[in-house]
């Protein structure tokens, strides 16, 4: 009989099996077995683009999570909203295909993005990007503006430098492989010693696989992800510019965000009437320090009534 337990042999990761330790640890209805699909959508070069769907209606809500993460990571979210949505695994990330080069700029995954947006949510109201997710959720309403109507960025400008995030790429840039869950989950509860335990389990049940050694492994090359296309700031400032939907900027306070007064003075200077709201309790990943606050967030801005 296959075991729940990461530390058994018989271990077998079901990626639905989870969604009640997410409502118990924040106190929502235990969910049962939502409506939770994963579906693919095929780019032109033979790659697919995977991605999560909640719900039986067409998505309301596009999300698009940060550099290391994957689809799961708006669980909770989901689950206090209760809104059909699509939640993207970005190219060499989660579900989806690797790209050759490992790309990851934010203009090129936004266009893969794109794709699976318009065959999987072409009239949602609101998209919402965190982290490398916001980046590419302003390329996407910059190049593709016909799928985005509404905009909430989660803790990222295009001021974002690698200094303010060093406390996030030193996590992310560490080893591949792990001799065992015990040691994959104790690195990844040392950087983030806010976060719960079983939070950090299911974080890496989502984002890591067992070898057949009985190892863990990272589900993206961190390696090669290191030798990425980077952006310029510039080229991520026009991307703002160019947005005109209703601009809302989530910003955490507490330790751990990489947003500071300068990016939100620049942020205001391009796109004066964006919203910004800060969230004491929350560092860089508001999604997962405070859900239920980003998602009463996330209901009032896609519910808004154009201004």
């Amino acid at each position: 009989m296959a075991s729940s337990d990461p530390t058994d042999p018989s271990f077998v990761y079901d990626e639905f099996a989870y969604f009640h330790e997410n409502a118990a640890e924040w106190g929502l209805p235990d969910p049962g077995r939502p409506e939770v699909r994963r579906v693919e959508t095929a780019l032109a070069d033979g790659r697919a683009l995977s991605a999560l769907r909640w719900g039986t209606a067409p998505p309301e809500l596009v999300f698009i999570h940060g550099g290391a993460q994957n689809a799961h990571t708006w669980d909770t979210v989901n689950l206090a909203l209760g809104r059909p949505s699509l939640c993207v695994d970005l190219p060499g990330h989660g579900h989806s295909s690797w790209h050759p080069e490992q790309r990851d700029h934010p203009a090129e995954l936004a266009d893969d993005v794109a794709v699976a947006v318009a065959a999987q949510a072409p009239d949602a109201a609101l998209v919402i990007g965190m982290s490398l997710g916001g980046l590419t959720a302003n390329a996407l309403a910059a190049r593709h503006p016909h799928l985005v109507r509404r905009l909430l960025i989660v803790d990222v400008t295009p001021g974002t430098t690698a200094e303010k995030a060093k406390h996030i790429t030193d996590f992310v840039n560490g080893p591949q492989t792990f001799a065992s869950f015990a040691e994959i989950l104790e690195r990844t509860m040392r950087f983030n010693p806010t976060r719960s335990e079983s939070s950090m389990r299911r974080g890496i049940l989502h984002n890591a696989h067992r070898l057949a050694d009985g190892s863990w492994a990272w589900n993206y090359d961190r390696e090669r992800r290191r030798e990425r296309t980077e952006a310029s700031r510039s080229e991520l400032w026009a991307d703002v510019e160019a947005t005109t939907q209703p601009y809302l900027l989530v910003r955490g306070m507490a330790a751990g965000t990489v947003v500071d007064d300068a990016d939100v003075a620049e942020l205001l200077r391009r796109r004066p009437r964006a919203e910004v709201v800060e969230v004491p309790d929350a560092g860089h990943s508001v999604q997962g320090d405070q859900p239920l606050v980003l998602a009463a967030l996330i209901e009032r801005h896609a519910s808004a009534k154009p201004s």
